[in-house]
């Protein structure tokens, strides 16, 4: 899977913001691939399976989200 940074991709991404009290630094966000996997994770819970398959199942969905974005 490539980086964020080669995919160019990320998931609520924040400019630099700053106001006459503050400044916000810029953030990248998460990447789209973590998103896809944290929104597939409600689906899984039902199912009796461990923490570590759990995770695995859900990156492999996102894998799949990833894919079919391309498409």
């Amino acid at each position: 899977m490539k980086t964020l940074e080669e995919e160019g991709w990320s998931a609520f991404p924040r400019p630099v913001s700053q106001s006459d009290d503050f400044v916000c630094d810029a953030q990248k966000g998460m990447t789209l691939r973590d998103w896809f996997a944290g929104q597939a994770l409600p689906g899984l819970f039902p199912e009796s399976l461990s923490n570590v398959k759990v995770a695995k199942i859900a990156y492999e969905i996102a894998d799949e989200m990833l894919k079919a974005r391309k498409a």
